[in-house]
């Protein structure tokens, strides 16, 4: 026997490549066998028909490997009867596709010389739940039910008498879409010279993988290409604040993984990559803080670890690692105490403290000071209070630099300063921190403290308050008039109690012991302290003293109310004055003043006026003197004795009549006398003054 020819041969080593790369990829693919008749070493026991005229013979030959295996052969080119050969019930399992390969020998039809010789056979397919098709006997032919699969030729053909080399074909059918529980395959054969030499049924599915620290199951394929769902291998996680998936891979449909895994997996804190399958635990003396990629590392100075797969390093005894710090950061200690402390006492009553950096900084660079302040009552006590509010320390307890400036303290009192040293890590420390102590004794001649503040006038916006000066002798011990405590002027500081801006202090000054504070809030309750300066700097601030506002219309009320009893005041004091006036005018002296018309100068008419000019009554009841009669002038009544100036407008006189008296600015001692009347009338002369009634205007 030999090749066909030329072309068979071409088409054979194409097959023989094809065959050499399908063996290549299914490498990476596993197989699940169903049945292989190259493993049994007993008889199959398969159904053949017609059972009365059995063609298809179960015999056991030799195959390349020397093994002895189970085949069967027919050789019927004189008949074209179909000579069936049925297997057992194959089970499915979870495929879905089954693959059959078929390994055989054919005879070539020409070498044979007969009419009704073929060179290929058929492989039928039957589906079921059960192991033998309904209403088929084992001896009969396949039912209606079975459906043809595939035609088979050969590449390679035997021919009689030839070489003696044995060439065999091998065929790969799939079967797609199986649904039921297993399935029974059939050979048709009809006038062929063949040997099957093996058959093999089996299904493919995807190896189980670890790939980028991902582990996917083995994964039967339903379709083409199918999904499936792994999990992080061994002390591998997803990484925190990513979206957490489980890793997902696709498997082909014939048996091998497609792609790369989709995966967010790492190893964990403690545990670095070994390519990208396994993560392994940190050695001794290493960590790794986070999980990734990243490898171990060595732990930091003043740390170790304790066991294997560390994510941190402990600090050693004595050392500490604030929150703050990252975990690659060295463990650190307190700080040592500041050094040389130096205190200054200035003009002002103020105290300046600077001292010198410690010595060990506890390796750290966050290096601060805190600056604590005590009162004494006096060197021997025991245990010194806090001091209060009023002491103020610049530019703030807490500082960077080795220098602050303390206000607000009272004369004549020790005070005991203490400066502590302080990094990140002090406050995880069990002990104290490290300190200095400085006592500074404040000066004997700064103004004592201000005492009585209180308030003399409130409206919406504004306060009036007012207070009472220290007293200079209680500051020294000198006699007043050499004192060098002159007060120059006060500082008042005031702040909201609550509420927006509470415990900002807004400082004003005054020359005098009291002060108007404008601009406040209304209904707003303050906190007011008062403190006198003199020459030797300022003395401590008072006690705090709260003050409020007015709410809102309040002082409308206040200056309407001013207004009324301002009013009512001065339409009572008018209506007492007119009372007043009333009253007087009732007692108003009952003697008047006539001025003649003809007279230049005006004179009392009785003695009586003299009287009335002192204050005196003349004894007896006033008569009044006849006047010539003039009917051309009217009386004019006066008050005042006074004589008429000189201005006073002529009066019409007759031509014998004699020049007026001249006027005099001089009294004549003595009572008022009369003045002689003219003489152009005659006249009776004055009787004794006995009674004068006032002459008034008719």
């Amino acid at each position: 026997m030999g090749l066909r020819g030329p072309p068979g041969r071409t088409c054979s080593s194409c097959g023989l490549w094809l065959l050499l790369l399908r063996l290549l990829l299914r490498c990476s693919a596993d197989e699940e066998v169903l049945l292989d008749t190259r493993q049994s070493t007993s008889d199959l026991r398969w159904s053949v028909y017609p059972g009365d005229d059995p063609q298809w013979d179960e015999v056991s030959v030799l195959d390349d490997e020397r093994n002895t295996v189970r085949t069967f052969e027919i050789c019927t080119p004189h008949s074209a009867t179909s000579h069936w050969l049925r297997t057992n019930w194959v089970p499915r399992h979870s495929a879905t596709t089954l693959y059959v390969e078929i390994r055989f020998t054919m005879m070539e039809c020409s070498s044979l010389n007969q009419r009704q010789c073929k060179e290929t056979f058929t492989v039928f397919l039957f589906e079921s739940d059960q192991a033998t098709p309904p209403g088929a006997a084992a001896d009969s032919a396949p039912p209606e039910p079975f459906v043809k699969v595939a035609t088979v030729a050969a590449d390679f053909l035997l021919r009689r008498g030839g070489d003696g080399v044995r060439r065999s074909n091998t065929r790969l059918l799939p079967l797609d879409g199986l649904t039921r529980a297993g399935l029974h395959l059939a050979l048709q054969s009809q006038g062929t010279c063949m040997a099957l030499l093996s058959l093999k049924v089996f299904y493919r599915k995807c190896p189980p993988l670890r790939a980028a620290f991902a582990a996917f199951p083995e994964t039967v394929p339903h379709a083409l290409v199918q999904q499936a769902q792994g999990v992080c291998v061994e002390n591998a996680v997803t990484p925190p604040g990513e979206h957490t998936t489980l890793p997902i891979m696709l498997c082909g449909q014939d048996g091998q993984w497609v792609g790369q895994p989709s995966s967010s997996c790492a190893c964990r804190p403690g545990y670095e990559p070994t390519g990208d399958t396994r993560c392994r635990a940190c050695p001794a003396a290493h960590f790794k803080p986070s999980s990734g990629l990243g490898a171990c590392t060595s732990c930091p100075d003043f740390s170790g670890t304790l066991v294997p797969g560390s994510a941190y390093c402990l600090c050693r005894h004595g050392y500490l690692r604030a929150d703050s710090d990252p975990p690659s950061a060295a463990c650190s200690k307190p700080p040592s105490a500041p050094r040389s402390p130096v205190s200054q006492l200035n003009a002002s009553g103020a105290v300046v403290l600077e001292w010198g950096a410690p010595e060990d900084s506890g390796g750290r660079s966050d290096l601060w000071y805190r600056v604590l302040c005590r009162r004494c009552p006096d060197a021997a006590a025991a245990a010194c209070p806090p001091c209060g509010a009023d002491v103020l320390i610049g530019p703030a307890p807490t500082v960077t630099q080795r220098r602050v400036v303390v206000v607000g303290l009272r004369p004549r009192t020790l005070y005991v300063f203490t400066v502590q040293s302080l990094n990140g890590v002090s406050s995880l420390s069990q002990s104290q921190p490290a300190a200095v102590q400085v006592n500074v004794t404040t000066n004997t001649n700064v103004p004592g403290l201000v005492s009585g503040l209180r308030r003399t006038s409130v409206s919406e916006n504004s306060l009036t308050l007012e207070w009472t000066p220290p007293n200079p002798d209680q500051n020294s011990d000198q006699p007043r008039t050499q004192t060098p405590n002159r007060i120059l002027d006060y500082q008042l500081r005031y702040c909201p109690k609550d509420g927006e801006g509470s415990g900002q202090w807004q400082y004003v000054s005054s020359r005098g012991p009291s002060l108007v504070l404008v601009g406040l809030r209304r209904s707003q309750k303050y906190l007011v302290q008062v403190r006198a300066r003199s020459s030797t700097g300022y003395g401590p601030f008072s006690a705090e003293t709260s003050f409020s506002t007015l709410p809102e219309g309040h002082s409308h009320l206040v200056l309407t109310s001013v207004l009324v009893t301002m009013t009512i005041l001065l339409l009572v004091g008018g209506a007492m004055v007119a009372a007043l006036c009333y009253s007087d005018s009732r007692r108003a002296p009952e003697e008047d003043l006539v001025v003649h018309p003809d007279a230049a100068l005006l004179r009392p008419i009785t003695d009586a006026h003299a009287a009335l000019l002192t204050n005196q009554r003349a004894p007896g009841p006033l008569q009044p003197r006849p006047l010539p009669h003039r009917p051309t002038r009217e009386p004019q009544v006066l008050y005042s004795p006074a004589p008429c100036p000189t201005d006073q407008p002529e009066s019409p006189r007759s031509s014998t009549a004699p020049p007026p008296a001249p006027p005099t600015n001089q009294r004549a001692p003595g009572p008022l006398q009369p003045a002689p009347l003219p003489t152009d009338q005659p006249h009776d002369p004055p009787p004794p003054p006995a009674s004068f009634e006032p002459i008034r205007k008719s």
